[in-house]
């Protein structure tokens, strides 16, 4: 097992990584409150691992309510939430209770957030099931469900007591699935580790056959890159707006296909292929360096093209971005492999031609 923690002092919390842990009550214990535990799964994670979990609480004493939600990201809704804590409220569970969220960023983010507004906060622990919830969504406490008109636009920060990441998950994980995950730890070597970016382009093939240690390799830096941005800035005010890299154009790819046609992983790859393109249009980074991250990109083998729908419908979802300021959308821009920028000053011409040139329609 290995272990980091995310500095933010008295909501600091550890990350665990290692395989088996799922059934040690000895991770568990230190996080939990003192009431009983509600794990919230999906039905595609409870038929694997609810009983495991269940049975490591129960050794701690712990009385245990299950929700199951329908997997897939049309479940990160308020009437879940509802679902969340009805279910929590008929059973009297009170503010010393514990959520735990098992399964992947869906069930991550909709349980942190639950947890956030349930009788003005509880306990929660995330057990991410999924690569991409174990690399990015289960660490830094970004909580939150969709709304038709944007992703994640109803939410909170609200940290973990902590991360526990079995990566003997991951055996049973779906390829389509898996592949997802990789767009967001190909971000982590874009933004800010060039030499993680290096390596994934000479390990590719081993990350993809899920070798062992490949696999810890990318976990775990993905979790100390991620932990050290989150800790230098928790609530993004400012540089934490860079673990966004992709998402700009990916959230309105998302949102303009209904949140059902594209895995989050899917729609954030071919978002960084085209803030690679805005990047090289705008000179902050060279032709080699774009052709690089669309190769690496690529042979993960996620989508590199977006849905043919009119630019303007595209921008209209841009516009509702988190991270629009006064109308004008901010975009996180490459200044080289390892080094992002956030900027709002993009010439509308330029994303236009950005979002033409990959489009499918184009390359059909």
């Amino acid at each position: 097992m290995h272990s980091l923690r995310v500095d933010l002092g008295q909501r600091g919390y550890p990350i665990h990584i290692g395989t088996g842990i799922l059934a040690d009550p000895a991770l568990f214990a230190p996080a939990l409150s003192t009431g009983p535990v509600a794990i919230i799964t999906d039905s595609n994670v409870a038929p694997l691992y609810l009983e495991a979990l269940q049975k490591t609480l129960r050794k701690l004493e712990k009385d245990v309510l299950t929700v199951t939600l329908a997997a897939g990201e049309a479940s990160k809704s308020l009437a879940n939430i509802q679902e969340i804590t009805g279910r929590l409220l008929s059973a009297g569970y009170g503010r010393d209770c514990t959520l735990c969220a098992l399964g992947g960023g869906v069930v991550g983010d909709i349980t942190g957030f639950a947890a956030a507004v349930y009788q003005r906060g509880v306990a929660c622990i995330q057990v991410p099931t999924s690569l991409l919830a174990m690399v990015d969504s289960s660490v830094g406490g970004k909580t939150g469900v969709n709304h038709p008109l944007g992703k994640n636009m109803i939410g909170a920060f609200y940290q973990p007591r902590a991360v526990i990441a079995d990566t003997d998950t991951l055996d049973s994980l779906p390829d389509r699935e898996f592949r997802s995950g990789l767009a967001e730890v190909i971000k982590y070597g874009l933004i800010n580790d060039q030499g993680f970016f290096s390596w994934l382009e000479d390990h590719m093939d081993a990350v993809l056959a899920r070798e062992a240690d490949a696999l810890a390799k990318v976990i775990q830096y993905s979790c100390k890159d991620k932990a050290d941005v989150v800790a230098r800035d928790e609530l993004e005010g400012g540089l934490r707006a860079i673990l966004n890299l992709g998402h700009t154009f990916g959230h309105a790819i998302e949102a303009a296909t209904g949140y059902d046609q594209y895995l989050h992983g899917e729609a954030v790859a071919i978002g960084i292929v085209m803030a690679a393109d805005l990047s090289r249009r705008l000179d902050l980074i060279r032709e080699s360096e774009q052709n690089r991250i669309y190769a690496l990109v690529k042979a993960t083998g996620l989508p590199t093209f977006a849905p043919a729908f009119p630019i303007d419908d595209y921008l209209a979802f841009m516009r509702v971005d988190k991270k629009a300021e006064g109308g004008r959308v901010r975009f996180i821009l490459l200044r080289g492999i390892g080094s992002a920028v956030i900027t709002g000053d993009v010439p509308p011409a330029a994303i236009a031609q950005t979002l033409q040139a990959f489009m499918e329609h184009e390359h059909a």
